[in-house]
């Protein structure tokens, strides 16, 4: 007998069969989404998906929606704390702690906030370099690197097989020649264009190369969803780079669909390299089990090299306290004369919504500066939702029409700010693994207002009356895409 007359004859029971499978999978899936959304909000839209979507909701889910609780990371948690046991310091060993810097009296609630839960604390003496254009960013990591003595760590989200990445490669593995340690960490899904025969070279000259969360690998499921979005490059313990940059050639403006690559970079020198190090260290034994310790990683300084203070933090979906998100929303909280944020995509949780439209409604200067030409459109669509409630409340909203917009920092009153990795959105703040860096220096944070207002000449501001009449099926767009807000 035939396919086609097999389908022919016993497609009832094919049938019958298919609808009391899906009834099973979809009432098994809401039992797991309610057990495991806390959010209103993500419970709603996931419901709705795995009710609307026969087979395919379910599917969604268990690749975009089971985050909080599964084996990668409980997986990450233990080899963390494993990882911290045993770099601890023996009894009677540990040094000292210096005293802490003097954070001023209305910005301490946010070094506590960033310092809890495994976090770190601020540290003075510092020296930071912002950069406003992605070239001299990155002439200034291949710089460092071609300079290094001892180690050279770093991680990307995206590293592209491009004349960019090939350059980076080629420096590392320059440096391994020279006997210099080299440790590589790279996201397997943001760097999923990346071939192991690219890599080739920087293992053959004594490099080690890791992926963090491979999604071929069964001991993870397939997890695409929790994903490494941290940037950072240490050389010799001394110097770190971190920001919004990632490795290629479209964040040099050399790809037509982005066009110019406007982003946010640092280079930091001083002790809060050593927080930097951590981070990248614990990630680095989560994916390759090396324990990596030894006073040359964590070097000292003889003189501050700089008068800045800073912290870093850290948060990820290995932890229930999210540090970053916290830091946001009090920092925001806090501003009395402006609040100026910058980032490439907004899909805000609830409270995130609120404190903004808060300090709008109270007079605060709150601006927000995002996309004009998206790069993804699902989450563009998600923000276009969320800015209705902004305009209303009076915060400005720009749209950076010069080409691509990926800076990532919230600046509070001219005398603190954020800046690093995270956006802000859900993805970032409860599913990525991110890393920002707090500042408490008025001097780097006017610079970063500087180069906001510069980015605002080549933007766009929203007319809220004018936005309130856009059509209607650009507003059913915005609907159907902010369901997908706990994912975006």
């Amino acid at each position: 007998m035939s396919y086609p007359d097999l389908v022919s004859r016993f497609w009832q029971d094919i049938a019958g069969w298919a609808v009391l499978l899906n009834i099973v999978l979809t009432l098994f899936t809401l039992l797991c989404v309610l057990n495991l959304k806390r959010e209103p909000m993500s419970a709603i839209a996931w419901s709705l998906t795995v009710v609307v979507l026969p087979f395919v909701g379910p599917f969604l889910f268990g690749v975009f929606g089971y985050q909080s609780i599964h084996h990668p990371v409980e997986r990450r948690l233990t080899r963390r704390r494993a990882y911290r046991m045993l770099t601890a310091p023996p009894t009677g060993e540990a040094k000292a702690l210096d005293a802490p810097p003097a954070i001023p009296k209305r910005w301490e609630v946010l070094a506590k906030l960033a310092s809890r839960s495994e976090g770190f604390a601020p540290t003075a003496g510092n020296a930071v370099k912002l950069f406003h254009e992605t070239e001299p960013a990155y002439e200034a990591m291949l710089e460092a690197i071609a300079a290094a003595t001892h180690h050279i760590h770093m991680q990307f989200f995206i590293v592209r097989p491009d004349d960019s990445g090939r350059r980076f490669i080629e420096a590392l593995s320059a440096a391994c020649r020279r006997g210099v340690e080299v440790r590589f960490l790279y996201d397997s899904v943001g760097s999923f264009t990346l071939p192991s025969s690219r890599l080739r070279e920087l293992r053959r000259a004594g490099g080690r190369v890791a992926a963090f969360l491979p999604v071929l690998n069964p001991a993870y499921r397939l997890r695409i969803n929790l994903r490494n979005h941290r940037k950072i490059l240490i050389v010799d313990g001394r110097i770190a780079f971190s920001g919004g940059l990632n490795i290629g050639d479209e964040y040099l403006g050399k790809c037509p669909k982005f066009g110019y690559w406007r982003d946010s970079f640092f280079r930091v020198e001083g002790p809060a390299v050593e927080s930097y190090q951590h981070v990248f260290l614990e990630d680095w034994h989560y994916g390759t089990e090396e324990v990596v310790r030894g006073e040359a990683y964590y070097p000292k300084f003889a003189a501050p090299p700089g008068n800045s203070i800073l912290q870093v933090v850290h948060s990820g979906p290995d932890s229930e306290y999210k540090a970053i998100r916290e830091t946001y929303f009090a920092g925001i909280l806090r501003g009395r004369k402006r609040i100026w944020i910058a980032s490439p995509y907004f899909v805000p949780d609830p409270g995130l919504r609120d404190v903004l439209v808060f300090a709008g409604r109270a007079g605060v200067d709150v601006r927000f500066l995002s996309l004009f030409r998206p790069d993804k459109w699902a989450p563009f669509l998600a923000a276009r939702y969320y800015w209705t409630d902004l305009l209303a409340a009076g915060v400005k909203v720009y749209q950076y029409a010069r080409g691509m917009m990926h800076s990532k920092y919230v600046l509070v009153d001219g005398e603190w700010g954020s800046m690093g990795t995270a956006n802000m959105d859900n993805r970032s703040l409860y599913l990525n693994y991110e890393v920002n860096c707090l500042v408490y220096d008025p001097a780097v944070v006017a610079d970063m207002e500087g180069a906001f207002l510069k980015d605002l000449e080549w933007s766009v501001r929203l007319d809220a009356k004018v936005y309130a009449s856009r059509p209607v099926a650009a507003r059913l767009a915005e609907n159907a895409a902010r369901l997908l807000s706990p994912v975006l």
